[in-house]
């Protein structure tokens, strides 16, 4: 390790250590395509070694940026969006940018076009919009954007940069996985529907399940909560025809267990339940929940390197889905037969 004193760590160290002119060192700062990569690694490895902290308000300066990514978020109390927002905060802080974070709520007179004209008045280099609801997304094509604006979504959009989570791979999985345990009657408790995550993951179900052959029967659209869920399982007049549920999150999971726990009904010996997210307290429910695990933390980094891509003028990479995994628990078995 280099003794540097007790000053803090400058440029021109890092360019002495790395044998390069300072210059350089600016432009492998600042992400420039016209350096060659052994000189790239040598700079980052005297960074490194120095711990040197660019400047970053000289380094807005001189590439007239904020270094600043303006996320607006969605039910920022939910799971998922309150995980994407951490996970897109770290990798921002990362890669030398700051978050500035816009929360809508229901009812809230913030508007999607607000929280976006509020945003580039701050000077944020680029937006992220997490969670959205399809009406959000059809009033942020109403909007005149000045900067990269990026949705979390499913579907690619020919009006903005899109990445996301693999729902239809994390939905066929547990299917999959239901049936390979011998179920052929499944009831899917979905998300509102005007939520994309939500409907992504009630297209996928019907797409496997009709695959498979099993049953359809209608979805029941709950709300998230697991309010919403327990009510529903405690109405439960008598042991259903199916034998698991699929809930559109963990949340309604938990709600589900409760209420057909209330009713009598053993889980998972009479009927199965899985969920999806993976919430921390997943594997300490009773009994712990099979369910989907999302990649946050890959998800906020393609987050952060697309937009960084677009603020830089770089190539721009394609639609990325991060995939999913399942995490079978005690939730979920066999069918017992029935009488």
């Amino acid at each position: 390790m280099a003794n540097v004193g007790s000053d803090k760590p400058n440029i021109r160290q890092v360019a002495s250590i790395a044998g390069v002119s300072h210059m350089t060192v600016s432009r492998v700062l600042n992400d420039h395509p016209n350096i060659k990569p052994e000189t790239r690694r040598r700079v980052l490895e005297a960074i490194e070694e120095l711990d040197y902290k660019p400047n970053l308000v000289a380094r807005a300066l001189a590439t007239q940026r904020s270094q600043r990514i303006g996320v607006i978020v969605e039910s920022a109390v939910a799971f998922g969006p309150t995980s994407i927002l951490r996970a897109v905060e770290l990798a921002a802080r990362a890669a030398g940018y700051s978050v500035t974070p816009i929360a809508l709520h229901d009812g809230d007179a913030l508007t999607p076009h607000d929280a976006v004209d509020s945003l580039i008045t701050q000077g944020v280099d680029a937006i992220c919009v997490v969670a959205p609801r399809s009406s959000s997304i059809a009033a942020l094509r109403r909007v005149s954007m000045s900067v990269p604006l990026l949705v979390v979504k499913a579907d690619a959009d020919p009006t903005f940069l899109t990445v996301s989570i693999d729902q239809h791979q994390g939905t066929t999985l547990l299917v999959d996985h239901l049936v390979a345990l011998g179920h052929r009657d499944i009831l899917h408790v979905s998300g509102p529907l005007d939520w994309l995550d939500a409907r992504a993951r009630e297209r996928a179900f019907h797409t496997r399940a009709r695959s498979w052959g099993i049953r359809e029967r209608p979805i029941v659209v709950g709300d998230w909560s697991a309010d919403f869920a327990y009510d529903f399982a405690k109405g439960l007049n008598r042991l259903p025809d199916y034998t698991a549920i699929f809930a559109a999150n963990d949340d309604t999971a938990i709600g589900l267990i409760h209420g057909l726990h209330e009713r009598g009904f053993d889980v998972p010996g009479d009927i199965s339940v899985a969920g999806f997210d993976d919430v921390p307290l997943a594997r300490h429910f009773l009994p712990p929940l099979t369910t989907v695990r999302q990649d946050f933390r890959a998800l906020g980094g393609a987050v952060v390197e697309m937009l960084r891509a677009a603020i830089e003028r770089r190539e721009i990479p394609q639609l990325t889905r991060i995939p999913t995994e399942i995490v079978v628990r005690e939730s979920t078995a066999a069918p017992r037969e029935r009488r």
